[in-house]
């Protein structure tokens, strides 16, 4: 008998597991008793502050088919969703939030693509953005086009972490042991055929989203950099270009100081354009520092988290 495994990444989730349990556990055996199919639980416990392990071990408890893996501290959820695959034993995984947005009942139809239209991943978009923030919601567009110019790896507008995969599928995300994660782009950039399931945005059940517009942002960068070397290049352009302004500006001031013998004149411009050049360098090694900051972490090969409790060792 096949089984799935639904892996969940966790943090101050406590109030969302009461709703997301009992639904979860209903399409379970609605698809046991449709298709045969058993299921498993991971919550992987980022480091809550809140009684989210507490809930776990009440869930652990009740149900031999739950495991919790509990951090140390807050890795973020790339960590946790690293951990869940390393340790989710189906012959499937299927990963989803807690807040359900992500709607447990799509799991049916995600399964059916993969067991009887043979598909290695079906995963999900969402077509609208109801309930947020529109200045949020157009940054976030705003990445998708760019990282899709400026990268070889696709990455769909609007794709979630929501997805049912085969265990060859999982397998090949797992050899990619990076320390620095995108896992929207190391769904995409293995391969495999992947069905896209659409569906609109749902809002959270309960509790606050942890996605500030800045961790947002700094993930934005983190995945540009992780899977784009463009902004190398085009740094590396815009030296180029300036070195051949400069190369004409000199000339220019060279010229109008023999014919007219004004060497002051144009003083503010210049300092304008000095500052222009400045703030194009420090930008430019922005973007240098970025990639070697990474470099930097990879090279120092800590673990992508550190597990202080499970329930199944």
């Amino acid at each position: 008998m096949s089984e799935i495994t639904v892996l969940v990444p966790c943090y101050n989730e406590q109030e969302s597991l009461p709703y997301f349990y009992p639904e979860i556990c209903k399409v379970a055996g609605r698809m046991k008793a449709t298709y045969g199919v058993d299921f498993s639980f991971i919550f992987v416990d980022d480091g809550s502050k809140d009684g989210t392990l507490g809930v776990l071990k009440e869930l652990a408890a009740g149900d031999e088919r739950v495991r919790y893996l509990s951090f140390s501290r807050n890795f973020g959820k790339e960590a946790a969703i690293f951990a869940g695959l390393q340790h989710a034993t189906g012959d499937y995984v299927a990963m989803m939030d807690a807040d359900l947005q992500d709607p447990p009942q799509m799991l049916e139809e995600m399964y059916r693509g993969i067991a009887e239209e043979g598909y290695d991943c079906v995963g999900t978009r969402r077509v609208t953005r109801k309930g947020e923030p529109k200045v949020r919601s157009f940054f976030a567009r705003l990445f998708y086009k760019l990282i899709n110019k400026i990268s070889d790896t696709e990455i769909v507008d609007g794709a979630r972490d929501f997805r049912l995969m085969t265990r060859q599928m999982v397998d090949a995300i797992l050899s990619m042991s990076e320390y620095n994660r995108f896992s929207k782009g190391i769904f995409s950039w293995v391969g495999f055929s992947t069905k896209w399931l659409e569906y609109e945005n749902v809002e959270r059940v309960a509790g606050e989203t942890k996605w500030s517009f800045w961790k947002l942002l700094l993930y934005s960068i983190d995945g540009i950099t992780a899977f784009s070397t463009a902004p190398l290049a085009i740094a590396s352009l815009m030296g180029v270009l300036f070195c051949f302004l400069a190369a004409i500006l000199i000339v220019v001031v060279i010229v109008k100081t023999l014919v007219w013998g004004d060497p002051v004149a144009g003083y503010p411009s210049m300092m304008c354009f000095i500052f222009l050049i400045g703030g194009i360098q420090l930008l430019c090694l922005g973007i240098l520092g970025q990639y070697l900051s990474k470099t930097y972490l990879e090279t120092k090969r800590r673990p992508v988290y550190i597990l202080k409790e499970d329930n199944k060792k």
